[in-house]
């Protein structure tokens, strides 16, 4: 089957990620066999398609399609028979039929370990995700996750400044945006060498928060193993646990203090049990490494990592010779609290607090118990 074949058979009425992978499960000849397991009214609406396809409403998703793909470089329509198709989605129970791509198909071919966290990591979990997402990189993997704030935004630049491959998966189309304060991100997964975004949905549909769950199953899926940063009690990374877990994959999770709140949830899944503790890239290649031979030809040139390990004392990152505001001059690794800053910069409540926001948004700074703190920059 080609792309508007299976870009037709995900737009069936009645039909779903689950129903569609029983389906193809068996084979089914095209069309004839898919005409006689369809449901009823989606067999019908297939075979309006294939008779007349200019009076079937399901046409216009393949134009649509084939519209978006012909307006840049970088656009891919996967599925099942494309070259590129990741074959560990198939061992998912409901994997997607269709992915929309934008950027270098490249990023799929090497072995993938899934990165996740808090939104609002802190100073610690900041330096652990861009530790990790490096060092990973650099022994030829890429990291999946899925553009968020926080730790998702930190891995994936980390990844991407280290010359390395890393995978979005998104809860929106690949042309929409979101969170908006990634933009500098969603613009570089799409263009730079490495770097991909994917979506189920098509082009131009916008952010829902039914998506994300449904997102983080592919983000686990693509991957041979997850690992959570840092997490609260309730975070939404430990649906992503749960799901790599239950499409038996490997789970490693990064030790936290008893203190930190952002631990929690990581602490969590530790008492648990079946997951990993992981202090440093070489207990996951440990545990994953003979898996990833299958990716990794063995003749490939793979640098050496450069290990540092999970707890390190952050070091306040230099300022670069342009800040984008010199508040963060008043800043360091150290909680500072909002009424010092105010003091020390001459300037209101309110304005202090909107030049923060601000920096917040652009993954400069970070509120944490205590006060403001600096991020480190990759």
């Amino acid at each position: 089957m080609d792309a508007q074949e299976w870009l037709v058979v995900n737009a069936l009425p009645g039909m779903g990620a689950l129903r569609i992978a029983k389906l193809a499960a068996h084979e089914p000849q095209w069309p004839e066999g898919w005409l006689a397991a369809l449901p009823s009214r989606a067999a019908s609406e297939l075979r309006l398609w294939l008779e007349h396809p200019t009076r079937s409403p399901l046409q216009n998703v393949v134009n649509e399609t084939l519209e978006w793909q012909q307006g840049g470089p970088g656009r891919h329509v996967l599925h099942r028979d494309h070259p590129a198709w990741p074959e560990l989605l198939n061992e998912l129970p409901d994997p997607p039929a269709v992915l929309w791509a934008q950027g270098d198909l490249g990023a799929l071919e090497g072995p993938k370990l899934a990165m996740v966290g808090t939104r609002r990591p802190t100073g610690e979990g900041t330096h652990n995700a861009q530790t990790f997402a490096r060092d990973l990189v650099r022994r030829g993997w890429c990291v999946v996750s899925g553009m968020a704030l926080g730790v998702d935004g930190v891995a994936q630049r980390a990844a991407l400044n280290a010359g390395g491959s890393t995978v979005a998966v998104l809860g929106c189309g690949v042309d929409v945006i979101y969170p908006a304060s990634n933009r500098d991100l969603h613009e570089q997964l799409g263009r730079l060498p490495g770097g991909l975004l994917l979506s189920e949905h098509p082009p131009g549909t916008l952010a829902r928060a039914a998506f994300f769950p449904r997102r983080n199953r592919i983000v686990t899926g693509l991957s041979l193993g997850t690992l959570v940063v840092e997490a609260t009690e309730k975070s939404g990374s430990l649906v992503s646990a749960r799901l790599t877990l239950e499409q038996n994959r490997e789970l490693f999770v990064l030790p936290g203090s008893l203190h930190n709140v952002q631990a929690r949830g990581c602490l969590a899944l530790l008492r648990q049990g079946s997951t990993h503790l992981a202090c440093s890239v070489d207990d996951i290649i440990a545990d994953l490494g003979h898996w990833a031979e299958a990716f990794i030809p063995p003749d490939a040139a793979i640098q050496l990592p450069l290990v540092e390990t999970a707890g390190k004392p952050t070091q306040e990152a230099p300022l670069p010779e342009s800040i984008p505001d010199p508040l963060l001059t008043s800043l360091s690794a150290t909680p500072t609290p909002i009424d010092t800053l105010v003091a020390s910069i001459g300037t209101s409540v309110s304005d202090c607090q909107q030049r923060l926001l601000m920096l917040e948004l652009d993954g400069w700074v970070s509120q944490q118990a205590g006060g403001w703190v600096r991020l480190p920059r990759s």
